[in-house]
This record gives structure tokens, sequence and C-alpha cells, in this order.
């Protein structure tokens, strides 16, 4: 019997629960005793009850305030002497630092666990322009050289382009790395269903920031109506006030009221969102490995979205979808029109895109990726 204790160490509750929970249950039905470190909102209730030990701490995930970030330093600290895990999963930048950070400091209670860190995507850090993103790289860069580079560690990337990028920065090593793409979609949930009969629905589904090419979507929209062309279409998200990309609520209201778009904000029944649309949009300027467009795909819908690292790995393009440049609202209206007016080739990318995520991109798939990942790297233990 499996008697490894595994830990996840996350920022929230609710992307554990969109995102690492199956995983963590699966990994729970082979014999782990799993914990997870989080800033815990709305959903620790859910958590526990599917068997996992569950340590708040606070976890702002910005680096604008690192003052705040000793209490998160000193939580985690905590929970991991005390629970001294075999495997620590970090997701994300910030836990992939301060867990990696702690690990050096042997937090852990003199045991030296097996660690995975996961890049999600490389986000403004590495990807801004800005000088507050700069000057926080130029800081970064030289101690993940220092912290990444260890025995018993492996990066987990969910697209080829950001594992090139921090092997060329010096990061990491090539025989350190793996790409799982994504975590995964529940096939039963998200199920293919027929296309809504009436005024074909346009749909984006994201966290409303610039960075998603939100703006884009609205302004391509505004395209669309211009030439006569009938659509709705829907933005499905929350506004992101700790993401310096967030879009500002009034902003969206904005829209909202001109009519370029609708704005449901977030919407907890995603797979009846889906199936309500005709065609799923995500101009997104660069991603990890978009899971909105993979549900979408699941449940049988063509999609458009960019021709940026993580966009374009998540289709099949001219099969499943179709790609358009970044920040071009015109080419992306264009694909809007295209499919708008040609419901026989949405419903064949429907199904490409849907036989495509059963084979690749299910939770079975990627979580047995994790869980033998798991297993190789305690195998000699």
């Amino acid at each position: 019997m499996n008697n490894k204790k595994l830990l996840f160490l996350v920022t929230e509750d609710w992307y554990f629960i969109s995102h690492r929970l199956p995983l963590a249950v699966a990994a729970i039905n082979r014999g782990y005793d799993v914990s997870l470190v989080t800033q815990v909102g709305k959903h620790g209730n859910a958590i526990t009850a599917a068997g996992i030990h569950l340590a708040p701490v606070p976890f702002p995930r910005s680096f604008k305030r690192p003052w705040r970030d000793l209490l998160t330093l000193a939580g985690i600290y905590r929970a991991c002497r005390n629970i001294r895990p075999d495997i620590v999963h970090h997701v994300s930048l910030k836990p992939v630092v301060y867990g990696s950070l702690l690990r050096s400091l042997g937090a852990h209670g003199g045991k030296n666990p097996a660690v995975i860190n996961a890049f999600t995507g490389l986000g403004y850090v590495f990807t801004s322009r800005r000088l507050s993103a700069r000057l926080i790289r130029s800081l970064l860069v030289p101690l993940l050289r220092v912290l990444l580079m260890r025995d018993n560690t492996r990066l987990v990337f969910q697209n080829a382009d950001d594992r090139d990028t921090l092997i060329d920065l010096g990061i990491a090593r090539s025989e350190q790395c793996t790409v799982i793409p994504g975590s995964g979609v529940d096939t039963s949930l998200y199920a293919p269903v027929p296309e809504p009969a009436g005024t074909p629905m346009v749909l984006l589904a994201s966290r409303m920031l610039y960075d998603k090419g939100v703006e884009d979507f609205v302004r391509a929209a505004e395209r669309v109506k211009e030439q006569g062309v009938e659509a709705r279409f829907v933005l499905v998200g929350d506004t992101d006030t700790e993401n310096p990309a967030g879009i500002h609520v009034d902003t969206l209201q904005q829209w909202d009221d001109e009519e370029a778009v609708e704005w449901w904000g977030r919407r907890e029944d995603m797979p009846s969102v889906y199936a309500g649309a005709n065609i799923v949009v995500l101009p997104s300027h660069r991603e990890g490995f978009p899971k909105t467009l993979i549900e979408a795909a699941a449940c049988g819908r063509a999609v458009i979205t960019t021709d940026v690292p993580g966009c374009r790995d998540a289709i099949a393009p001219g099969e499943s979808g179709l790609l358009v440049p970044a920040s071009d609202p015109q080419a992306l209206a264009a694909a809007m029109i295209e499919l708008i007016r040609d419901p026989g080739r949405r419903a064949r990318m429907g199904l490409a895109g849907r036989q495509r995520v059963v084979e690749r991109y299910s939770s079975e798939v990627i979580n047995g990726r994790f869980l033998e990942l798991y297993r190789d790297l305690t195998v000699s233990d």
C-alpha cells in the first residue's frame, strides 16, 4: 500500500478546485496521503470533504507587496514542517519560488522531498515589458537558476515554448523538463450537445484581463455588427484586481451598456454556458495551456484562438478551430464571420475537437501522466 505524503502548494482554493482537485483525488485513490497549502476562500469544505488535509495561509498572487508575503512564508514553513511530505507539487510561479526557497532552507523537517515545479504559463513577470515586471524579472531569474537546478526536481510546462524559454534563460536543464498540456477535462461533465438554434452566440470565457484579448474581442464584435452579421457576443468571467492587466468593472459594464457585448460575470455552470454557445473564442496574447479551449472542444464547439504559445497548442488549426494573429480585431472579426456563416463547418470542427480532447487532454490522460511522474520521483525511496 502506498503511504507517500503528497503536498500541493497553490495560491488560491478556487484554482485548486478548478484545476487540480481531480488529480488530488486520483492520487488519494492510489494511496497517497494528500495535503494542500493555499489561501482559503469559499471552497475549504469541498476540499476537506474530498479527503485532503488543508493548511490555510494568506497567499497574495503578485510580487508587488513583499512585506505581506512574510506571513505566507511563515505559514508554508509551518505546514511543511508538520506534514514532512515525500513529494511537493508547486503550482504556478509564486508557489514555485516560495516552495523551492523554503525547501533549500530545510523547511520539510529534515526530509529532502521530490519536487514538481509546475509552470501554468510564464505570466506577467516573464512576458510584460513594464518596468515593474522587468525589475522583478531581473531579481527572479538568478534566484531561480539557484533554486531549480537541484536533484530530484522536475519542471512541468504546459507547452514547449515556455519550456524552451526557461532553458534558454539558464533556469532549467532539458533533462529536468516535462511538457504536460494543461490539467485535463472531465469528458463526461463537458459533453457534446447540439448547437442551439436562433441567433449564433459567440463566447469568450476567461478572467477579464487585457492580456486575454478581451478588448480585442469587443472591438471584433463591433466590426462584425458593423458588417450587418447577426450574432450575440458574450463575456463570461470575473474581474481580477490583483492582476496588472485586470479590466475595471466600470469598463466591462460600459461595454455591456453599449450593447457591444454582454458581460455575464462569473458562472459556475460552465457546461451549460458552452452548450448555449455556437462558437468559443480566446484571443489571448499568451497562455500556458488554456482550459477554456479544451472544455469548449469537449462540448463539441468550434473555437477561434490566437497563434501564440499555449493557444496554438490547444487546437488543430483548420480542423478543430481557426488561428488568428494576436491583437488583431480585424482578423478576429473575419474569422468570427467565417464560422457564423458556416454551421456545417462548425459542426465538423466540433466533432474533431471532441475526439482530440478524448484522446489527448481528458482528466484520465493528464492525471495519469502526473501519477506516473510521482511514481518515478519516489521509486527509489
